[in-house]
């Protein structure tokens, strides 16, 4: 009697597309999930944050960045009705005084990291030499930030009454929903001259620098930073916070004509 020949195991191609889908959905598991970090940034630290985080990115993969730019006052109220940020980092010290306050700031992640300044600006060839020649007829519109949520605004508010201008000026106020708006406003022609920071002033060709307002006539100029308490990824934020704070982002910084705050 002849032995019976063995035969292969025959499989369907149904079977085998289920192995493929098991193999893949266990390869996923595995797979490092990313991360998606959400950043709520004052419009004035638009351009250093965004090459900030492309040096952070190469040491750190698995990480993805979402921007929410605009002004500080805005960004804190969008925190506070529970926008889903991971880090805020605002131009002024009082929106995240106001969301520590509704304990809405992971304890111990706060840090002021910049300073910066204050500046008239005014197209190129205008012939305005300083903020007492806002007065003139010829300047008819002065673009501002809205002070009820813009920093720059407030802090140009600050030193127009210092200087006994505002009550003369405030017919002539346009007023702008964050400081880079501002800016658009004057290099635009849209207003004759413009209160935005200096680092503001240095990105752009069509302004130019009229006068740097006194420090003593506003508030210190402080960006700080914190993680939201709210974070999914309060780990990640909390890392990027350092990051911000050692040497190599702070050349960023200074690169962009920020100054460093003070520990």
């Amino acid at each position: 009697m002849k032995a019976r020949r063995a035969e292969g195991i025959r499989f369907g191609p149904c079977f085998c597309v289920a192995l493929l889908a098991l193999a893949i959905s266990i390869s996923a598991c595995h797979a490092p999930q990313r991360v998606m970090l959400t950043l709520s940034v004052a419009a004035s630290v638009k351009d250093a944050i965004l090459e900030a985080e492309a040096a952070y990115l190469r040491d750190h993969a698995g990480i993805d960045f979402r921007n929410n730019f605009g002004s500080s006052g805005t960004l804190a109220r969008e925190i506070e009705e529970g926008a889903p940020v991971d880090a805020f980092i605002s131009a002024a010290s009082k929106p995240v005084d106001d969301l520590e306050a509704n304990g809405l700031i992971a304890p111990g992640t706060r840090r002021n990291l910049l300073r910066n300044s204050l500046v008239l600006i005014a197209p190129r060839d205008s012939r305005l030499r300083d903020f007492h020649g806002l007065t003139d007829p010829s300047v008819r519109l002065i673009a501002l930030g809205d002070p009820a949520s813009v920093p720059a605004g407030q802090y140009g508010r600050q030193t127009l009454a210092a200087l006994h201008l505002l009550d003369r000026l405030n017919q002539k106020l346009v007023l702008g929903g964050d400081v880079r708006q501002v800016l658009t406003y004057v290099e635009t022609g849209n207003a004759d001259a413009g209160i935005v920071y200096a680092t503001d002033a240095q990105t752009s060709s069509r302004v130019r620098i009229v006068a740097v307002a006194p420090d003593s006539s506003h508030d210190a100029i402080v960006y700080p930073a914190a993680v939201v308490k709210a974070s999914q990824n309060g780990g990640v934020a909390r890392d990027f916070i350092d990051y911000l704070s050692t040497p190599e982002a702070q050349a960023i910084f200074v690169r962009h004509g920020f100054t460093i705050a003070s520990p």
